[in-house]
């Protein structure tokens, strides 16, 4: 059988899977409001608990990192992101996420040389990288008189 480049590109495109960014767009928009939303709910129910809105957000952010660390713990976090996609990327929860996820592989290496050395692979560079940022912004600010 022979066939030009375009009878090719036609016959490969005629049998490709199509595309559902649509739907996994959809679905990651709704997932990732809908976890801004439980935060919303978290930071109401703490102010009308008597918190300060400076208190109430810390403890909501918080709440928001251990809930993200416990759904990963109990396995229900990577189900969620395997539907969701990117919606799961909130970055309070897939910061949790992304902390707990490889302590979790490593623990058969042990304590030490499993779950704690493994635990900042992914993260650790955006703690790195967020603190050098703000130093770098606070001596800006310092030097301009801000």
């Amino acid at each position: 059988m022979n066939m030009t480049n375009d009878e090719y590109r036609q016959y490969s495109d005629s049998h490709q899977p199509r595309s559902k960014c649509l739907g996994n767009c959809l679905k990651a928009f709704l997932v990732g409001g809908l976890i801004c939303c439980i935060g919303e709910a978290i930071l109401s129910l703490y102010i009308h608990c008597g918190l300060g809105k400076t208190e109430a957000s810390s403890a909501t952010s918080a709440t928001l990192v251990f809930l993200g660390a416990l759904l990963t713990g109990l396995g229900l976090y990577d189900r969620i992101a395997r539907f969701a996609g990117g919606g799961t990327l909130v970055p309070i929860t897939g910061f949790a996420n992304s902390m707990v996820a490889p302590a979790l592989e490593f623990k058969t290496e042990g304590l030490i040389s499993g779950t704690a050395a493994k635990m900042f692979i992914i993260s650790g560079p955006v703690i790195v990288y967020g603190i050098t940022a703000s130093v770098i912004y606070g001596l800006i600010l310092c030097i301009l008189g801000g």
